[in-house]
């Protein structure tokens, strides 16, 4: 399948999607969209993907919305903004989340408004020490979507949530990282052998296991203890009759490096 935004592949059960929109700094059109929306349908119809790697081509990872596309653009009557969200970014993140593989964001350059929200709606974000992070919104009268709302305070608490909001001051991958908003940032050499490594490693790994965990730690976040127990339970009863324990338990006890089928 072809695409006019995008660049989709898959091999060795690594699933790769790559923004690919360079001289718009990868920003969001509704083409963008309609290209994301299709090629996670691949995605998700593929058993042989065992992770999803996400990045943007060029020297930025994604500009946010692109603010000339029609969709957004200023007229003669105001733009639906809010159809936008409902039709094209909630259901993208949403999707995002809800992915059966894990998935890992790479970021070059600048990520900026509901980029910063695409990179943080996957489960590992590594960036180049030379990127950066833009919350953009206030300069043109908007909040944070997308999620962004969400993901900030979660990430880094709601007093520095609330000074890149408004502020809309750019952060520093370094800083990034020092605030707990991405898992790492590595030089700029380093960020295709870290995400190479690091895919392997989960495409390796037990799928259902992965992705239960993160279903898990997302609800303890709103879960009262004794729920969260009867949660972490119930999984543990589900994955215990998996063939990736049966091969994990047999791989420990006989030293030797598991071979999971990520069912």
């Amino acid at each position: 399948m072809s695409f006019a935004t995008i660049n989709y592949s898959v091999d060795a059960g690594i699933a790769r999607l790559t923004l690919n929109r360079p001289d718009r700094l990868n920003s969001f059109n509704e083409a963008m969209h309609e290209d994301l929306r299709r090629a996670l349908d691949l995605l998700e119809a593929d058993t042989s993907a065992r992770v999803l790697v996400l990045d943007g081509a060029g020297r930025a990872f994604c500009a946010g919305q692109d603010l000339s596309d029609p969709a957004v653009a200023i007229g003669d009557q105001p733009p639906a903004i809010g159809d936008v969200i409902e039709r094209n970014y909630k259901p993208l993140v949403l999707r995002l989340q809800r992915l059966q593989v894990p998935t890992l964001c790479a970021v070059r350059g600048i990520a900026a408004g509901a980029g910063v929200s695409l990179a943080l709606a996957c489960d590992i974000v590594v960036a180049a020490r030379s990127a950066s992070f833009l919350q953009a919104f206030s300069r043109i009268g908007l909040i944070p979507d997308s999620g962004g709302t969400w993901f900030l305070p979660q990430r880094v608490g709601m007093a520095r949530a609330l000074g890149l909001a408004l502020l809309a001051e750019r952060l520093s991958a370094e800083q990034a990282a020092a605030w707990g908003l991405i898992w790492a940032c590595v030089d700029d050499s380093d960020l295709d052998p870290t995400v190479g490594r690091l895919t392997a490693q989960l495409a390796g790994s037990a799928t259902s296991a992965l992705v239960r965990t993160r279903e898990a730690m997302r609800a303890g976040m709103s879960n009262a203890l004794e729920r969260q127990l009867d949660l972490e339970r119930d999984i543990m009863q589900e994955l215990g009759h998996s063939q990736d324990y049966r091969e994990g338990v047999s791989a420990f006890m006989a030293k030797r490096p598991a071979r999971f089928r990520g069912e």
